[in-house]
């Protein structure tokens, strides 16, 4: 695994520009640590190595991906989401404490938040509902990406026109929350929820409009039509 592992931080190193490093710290508030190269490149080494992990248990992948996110480097936090997601074909119910540590323990910016919970932990709901509830818990979290997790994890499923009946409960328990990294979370799962029934959305943006942080209400109604938008916005 350690090999593995290895190769990996070696074609990484290979590939890192500083100026893309530089250039990649303006996505972000907080200090992060990358390599520095394009998402592509990142992408298509982590597919590279992803072939190197057919035959290994969803056990051992999981442990390589543990190690991924303790590097805390972005790249290498994108691949682990990415090789986890691999395996979702065996997720079984255990596997929510995995990547709930994944979440509170490494987590350290919005990209790392939404390239876990988007497909990985997404996919785990949609096969688990009954962990909705442990998301709830998350969004009554003291840590901005904890609660902003509790969000968009619901991005696909609501796309497919899952859980919209939850988002509308996660978007109630965030409503105020103060955090626009919070507010764009739950506001990017009412859009998508709008992707599939955009009157539900827009009247529950029209019945909190007078509290609803602009941020929030900005993301949820973005794809809607100017008049509906207008409606919105109207103070």
């Amino acid at each position: 695994m350690d090999k593995i592992i290895e190769k990996v931080r070696q074609e990484l190193m290979a590939n890192a520009n500083e100026k893309m490093k530089e250039s990649s710290q303006r996505f972000f508030k907080e200090d992060v640590k990358v390599y520095g190269m394009k998402s592509s490149t990142a992408s298509k080494i982590g597919k590279k190595y992803l072939k190197e992990l057919k035959g290994k248990t969803k056990k051992e992948v999981f442990e390589i991906c543990e190690k991924l996110w303790q590097s805390g480097y972005l790249e290498e936090t994108s691949m682990a989401s990415d090789w986890a997601y691999s395996m979702r074909a065996d997720f079984k119910p255990e596997d929510f404490k995995v990547f709930e540590s994944w979440v509170k323990k490494y987590v350290s910016n919005w990209a790392q938040c939404d390239v876990l919970c988007n497909h990985t932990i997404g996919h785990f709901i949609v096969m688990y509902p009954e962990f909705i509830k442990e998301l709830k818990k998350w969004a009554v979290s003291d840590n901005r990406w904890v609660k902003r997790a509790a969000a968009v994890t619901f991005i696909c499923p609501a796309k497919k026109g899952l859980f919209h009946k939850e988002i509308f409960e996660i978007a109630d328990i965030l409503l105020l929350d103060s955090d626009d990294l919070v507010q764009k979370g739950y506001g990017w799962a009412l859009k998508s929820a709008a992707d599939f029934d955009q009157k539900a959305v827009f009247d529950y943006v029209v019945k909190n409009k007078a509290v609803m942080p602009r941020t929030a209400l900005r993301y949820a109604i973005e794809k809607m039509p100017k008049e509906m938008k207008a409606i919105a916005m109207a103070k």
